[in-house]
């Protein structure tokens, strides 16, 4: 009978990351060259329009969304402030780290409907789990007919209440150390403690995600009078000086921080 594989070491996983993340990067530098600048401060990505003949062609050549996951991704959009979710650039690139690094487990703070904690599902094997945070109980049980299309609904582990609540329990779990991906897409005035607390709960190697770093150019102006963009551009700060990880901030969608934990 076969063995199981080993996991990747945390060494190898950062290597193969990097060159992963240097492809990404690479991709959306290019793109950004070859397209005008934001006409104003509210542009929501450094990308192509959608709508673009590039940007058609690039989606074309490397999407490969599960139909269960496209409907969902549809459906979140048709929702209000359905346009802040994880683009499916974004939800597919944690969704082949997590598959690179053989991860098992996973933690997603705002669930929404879900779409990001099925994408991150349907890349962890059976035995996987995603534990996921809302506040709102009925946003899940919009995407949850979708997660049980997908045959996933077993793997997403729901907890209806705030974040640091259930980050909380889980360290007091004894589960230090033992997640693999953790995504924090939750409200920005608790990141700087919902990034502490997802560190804590990672494994060496495990990778963190924080989606709408950019916060639609308006980490730019520092006069801007939003509590927003100013937490937001200190966690920016933070993590550039965080020794305790290796980071990249890639051009995709409002901007995607991955920071590997060493």
């Amino acid at each position: 009978m076969p063995q199981p594989l080993p996991r990747i070491s945390v060494p190898a996983a950062l290597a193969l990351g990097t060159a992963a993340l240097g492809a990404a990067f690479a991709t959306g530098f290019l793109l950004g060259r070859l397209c005008p600048r934001w006409p104003g401060r509210r542009e929501r990505s450094l990308l192509p329009p959608e709508d673009s003949p590039l940007w058609q062609y690039l989606r074309s050549r490397s999407l490969r969304e599960h139909p269960a996951l496209r409907s969902l991704r549809t459906l979140t959009l048709e929702q209000p402030q359905g346009a802040s979710m994880l683009t499916c650039e974004q939800a597919q690139l944690l969704a082949n780290l997590a598959r690179l690094i053989k991860a098992e487990k996973a933690l997603d703070l705002g669930t929404f409907t879900g779409y990001s904690a099925l994408a991150l599902a349907l890349a962890l094997p059976p035995t996987g789990r995603v534990v996921t945070c809302e506040v709102d109980a009925g946003l899940p049980e919009l995407g949850r007919p979708l997660w049980r299309q997908a045959e996933e609904e077993h793997k997403i582990d729901l907890r209806v209440q705030p974040a640091l609540q259930t980050l909380d329990e889980l360290l007091a779990a004894g589960e230090a150390g033992t997640f693999d991906v953790a995504v924090v897409d939750a409200d920005k005035e608790n990141c700087a403690a919902y990034y502490e607390r997802c560190l804590q709960l990672l494994r060496p190697g495990g990778v963190l995600a924080v989606p709408s770093v950019l916060w639609h150019g308006e980490v730019l102006h520092p006069q801007a009078q939003d509590a927003a963009v100013e937490v937001v551009r200190s966690l920016n700060e933070r993590i550039l000086r965080d020794a305790r990880v290796h980071i990249s901030l890639l051009p995709l969608g409002d901007g995607l921080t991955l920071a590997f934990k060493i």
